[in-house]
């Protein structure tokens, strides 16, 4: 399928590496301007930038912090400023945190994994939608994950902000849908990036983490930005209010692959 993204005014959070860099990769390829959005490493995003110049995308980079609505209305201006308006947000940025149990956790740790993961999302749509609201389309993509549905014990923080995401989502469709314009949200499993390098470069933490995956294998970030473009294009154009997992089935409880 060849997607088509010609022209859109894509907003991407979280571009200085890993996922969201290679979704602003493959939305360039397939014709759109990509914002990039960073928090820290300008050099990064700056190279990044450059790279996507090349394909022939224009490109704005765009240092933010997503926790703080200040800082997101002040990205949002500036895209419009430049460009007049958003096409695609993809709420990308996020963090998992450190692990802790419920009980010994740092309340003010917890709360910024919350911001990250689920204000941020927010603030961001809050934004951009009194742009798209006014146009009647647009398409707001959160990347969730399968910690939506599945709990992780020591991360607490991050599956209910994930959980929260995908709720979010689902009341924003409902909100937005006769106004012409989509949400949905893409929910990775087990992607080899850099923030879990940990696992992956340990043959013992890899072996346990690959027995959760009915596929057998990591799944890579060209997979899931391949469906994040599908997504956001005309192609899915009667999709909207739910989640598409990239999981390798993760989702679909493989301890029980053997029976009961």
């Amino acid at each position: 399928m060849n997607i088509n993204l010609k022209g859109k005014r894509a907003l991407i959070t979280g571009t200085s590496s890993g996922l969201g860099e290679v979704i602003a990769r493959e939305f360039a390829a397939a014709g759109a301007n990509i914002g990039l959005n960073y928090h820290s490493h300008p050099d990064a995003a700056e190279k990044i930038a450059e790279e996507i110049k090349k394909m022939g995308a224009d490109v704005l980079t765009l240092q933010a912090d997503v926790s703080d609505s200040t800082s997101v209305a002040g990205m949002v201006n500036t895209v419009v400023k430049k460009w007049g308006g958003v096409d695609i947000l993809v709420n990308n940025a996020g963090i998992d945190g450190a692990h802790s149990l419920t009980w010994e956790t740092d309340i003010s740790e917890w709360e910024k994994v919350v911001k990250i993961n689920l204000f941020g999302p927010f603030y961001c749509a809050r934004e951009v939608l009194k742009y798209m609201i006014t146009k009647k389309s647009g398409v707001i993509l959160n990347i969730t994950s399968v910690h939506e549905n599945i709990p992780w014990s020591g991360y607490s923080a991050y599956a209910a902000a994930k959980a929260g995401l995908s709720m979010l989502t689902k009341t924003m469709a409902q909100e937005v849908g006769t106004s012409g314009i989509r949400v949905l949200s893409l929910a990775p499993g087990a992607i080899q990036t850099p923030i879990n390098k940990s696992v992956w470069s340990n043959s013992a933490n890899l072996s346990d983490l690959l027995k959760k995956i009915p596929l057998g294998r990591l799944g890579s970030t060209e997979e899931v930005a391949r469906v994040a473009a599908f997504l956001v294009s005309d192609a899915a154009s009667y999709m909207t209010g739910s989640t598409v997992f990239v999981d390798g089935a993760m989702i679909d409880y493989s301890n029980f692959t053997h029976g009961g």
